[in-house]
């Protein structure tokens, strides 16, 4: 029986993000992160046998062809990254571009995933139905995964929510058997995989 990490991409992405900028930092490089040097921290201690990441299939958006190619290619450098790190990356749902009403008032093209947090849940699902784990560690903070978790729990399957200490999910804390929360200091020490230690002269 095994112990599976589950973790949308886009939202840890989301959450790292904001405390970065919180802090008056730069968001990190994705394709430089070290994911797996943070959750080997933070889960130190649990063996766990299968590690997934899971984000949406970007399109290319004809109102913004050059965004579009842009994205794509940040997303095909951190699925190679992360694969190295010995996650699996599963692509799933999809990203589309739609027209908002900015500050401004003009509006702005924004794109928004759809379907990852479906994905997951099917994913939970299954495998409980199957009997082939014994715990799941989510990394979401999507509340929409709360029925999800209670139909994996009534299966006798373990379910930790892996959140952050900035504005965790209440819901989820309740919803799961336990919660572990990322500290944003940890967040910073793992910025890049290899920090540079002398600086660059060029």
């Amino acid at each position: 029986m095994q112990t599976i990490l589950l973790i949308d991409g886009e939202n840890i992405k989301g959450k790292i993000r904001s405390v970065f900028k919180d802090a008056g930092k730069k968001r990190p490089v994705w394709h430089e992160y070290d994911f797996q040097g943070l959750l080997n921290k933070v889960l130190d201690g649990i063996k766990i046998d299968r590690k997934v990441f899971y984000f949406a299939r970007i399109k290319e958006h004809a109102e913004s062809k050059e965004k579009s190619k842009q994205l794509i290619e940040e997303q095909r450098q951190l699925k190679s990254h992360l694969e190295k790190q010995g996650f699996e990356v599963i692509l799933s749902g999809r990203v589309r571009g739609q027209f908002e009403d900015g500050q401004s008032g003009k509006k702005i093209l924004v794109f928004k995933e759809k379907g990852v947090d479906v994905k997951i849940a099917v994913d939970m699902v299954s495998l409980a139905c199957d009997k082939k784990i014994k715990e799941i560690i989510l990394g979401s903070s999507d509340s929409d995964l709360q029925p999800a978790i209670k139909e994996v729990r009534d299966r006798k399957v373990n379910c930790v929510y892996l959140g952050f200490e900035a504005q965790p999910n209440k819901g989820l804390t309740f919803t799961t058997n336990r919660t572990i929360l990322i500290r944003n200091s940890e967040l910073f020490d793992f910025e890049k995989i290899q920090p540079t230690l002398i600086p660059n002269d060029d």
